[in-house]
């Protein structure tokens, strides 16, 4: 992947937000034994409240849609701090995952983390198999709740 694809996103993107956070907890969800009407409703409800969340921790963030060959492929949330850029949340729909797009994102990001001479940090479940991207990535753990691992990358001249 050469260039990274994004867009601001817009009211617009509602739907395409929901199914993308609906995509990273189908698996999960479906274990559980609902009905698929029990199911969607369960996950409308996680993703409104997540939203609600970002907006009320992150509210400077930056929301991006991801693009691939122009069509959306996913999302990433991004706040700028003076002290670091922390990835909030970054996901992609199915097909578009072990294509390198997650990574383009996550480099672009250490890119500008780089310029700026700023630590990228991020949180990420414990069951996250993406732990294994941002290790390869160079992020290293640097604290831990009971539900997730806090990660850091450091530029090579760090503050």
């Amino acid at each position: 992947m050469d260039v990274l694809e994004k867009r601001p996103t817009t009211s617009a993107d509602a739907q395409l937000l929901a199914d993308i956070y609906a995509a990273t907890r189908q698996d999960e969800v479906a274990a559980w034994g609902w009905d698929l009407q029990q199911q969607a409703i369960f996950l409308q409800m996680q993703f409104q409240l997540q939203q609600r969340a970002y907006a009320l921790q992150y509210p400077d963030a930056t929301h991006h849609i991801l693009l691939q060959g122009g069509a959306p492929a996913g999302h990433i949330i991004v706040n700028r701090t003076p002290q670091s850029l922390h990835l909030v949340d970054i996901a992609l729909l199915p097909p578009h995952r072990g294509q390198g797009l997650g990574t383009a994102a996550i480099t672009e990001l250490q890119r500008e983390g780089a310029v700026a001479n700023l630590p990228v940090t991020l949180h990420v479940l414990k069951s996250n198999p993406a732990q294994r991207l941002y290790a390869r990535l160079g992020f290293t753990r640097t604290g831990e709740s009971e539900t997730h691992y806090a990660m850091t990358w450091q530029p090579l001249h760090p503050r």
